[in-house]
């Protein structure tokens, strides 16, 4: 009777999931050496090629795709064996900075659910210091929020890049004060920071033609033509284009966006190395 090893299984699986020796041995702690040495023992004992490398891409063989939901299965089932004997099910409380995992966040929830769906995720979304006052209260295991200038460090994920975005038929005129739609000066968020400072330091008046709450109030003000907002790149609203360089307008600084972690069991602790490693890969700098 082949019997299978549960690191090996979870190394295939995890591979499967990132496409990438390289992010699996990141969020494995692990190298790709020893990745490629488990998957070769797994293949062997299965006696089939589970996934396809080639140097431009890691896909699942046609026998890969098939063993994989059984993968997933064998594993929850070795989690559920293990959790009879502990008190509490395995938790992990997750804060996003409202804005900065963009469209592909539903895609990473979703991949980490799939890779460990007996893990009880909890997602926040909100301003970068609320959701820093939530983990500081122990409210939330882990945050990706703007680095700032508090003296904590975190673990960097990538860096956001701003631009000044306008519906295509917005008009300004130099001399007069620039129509801005600004999240809330309640949030102190450092997207309405880095746009005032950058506007001032230019020399340049505006006013607050618009004042928001929250991102989708903004972005209905700025695609209505109404006024001018500084938008993180990636996540700025289809329809709206940078106009930085047609009004002359001075360059935003990029933020820094890093990880924050208590200590966590093992399984959170893996699903959060998968989740920052995937975050970190969907999240190249643009602009």
């Amino acid at each position: 009777m082949t019997s299978l090893d549960v690191d090996a299984v979870r190394t295939f699986v995890m591979v499967a999931d990132l496409q990438s020796f390289t992010r699996a041995a990141a969020a494995l702690g692990s190298t790709q050496a020893t990745i490629s040495v488990k998957l070769r023992r797994l293949e062997e004992k299965l006696g089939a090629r589970l996934i396809e490398r080639t140097p431009r891409r890691v896909s699942l063989s046609a026998r890969g795709a098939i063993f994989l939901p059984a993968a997933r299965e064998f594993l929850a089932a070795h989690e559920r064996a293990i959790t009879e004997f502990s008190e509490a099910p395995c938790r992990l409380a997750l804060g996003f900075v409202d804005h900065v995992a963009g469209p592909e966040l539903s895609i990473l929830i979703a991949q980490l659910h799939a890779h460990d769906p007996s893990l009880a995720l909890n997602i926040r979304i909100d301003t970068s210091s609320l959701l820093e006052d939530a983990f500081d209260r122990g409210e939330l295991d882990a945050v990706i929020v703007h680095r700032e200038s508090d003296g904590r460090r975190g673990e960097a994920l990538s860096r956001t890049h701003y631009g000044w975005f306008a519906a295509p038929a917005f008009e300004w005129r130099p001399g007069t004060p620039l129509r801005l739609a600004l999240l809330s000066t309640v949030c102190n968020c450092p997207d309405r920071v880095r746009a005032v400072e950058a506007l001032d330091k230019a020399g340049i008046a505006w006013n607050e033609a618009f004042v928001g709450g929250g991102g989708a109030a903004v972005n209905i003000a700025v695609s209505a033509g109404f006024a001018l907002s500084a938008l993180a790149y990636r996540v700025a609203p289809p329809g709206l284009i940078e106009v930085g360089r047609k009004f002359s307008l001075p360059p935003i600084p990029p933020s820094e966006i890093v990880l924050h972690a208590r200590a966590l069991a093992p399984r959170a602790r893996e699903a959060l190395k998968m989740l920052a490693t995937a975050f970190r890969e969907s999240n190249l700098p643009t602009g």
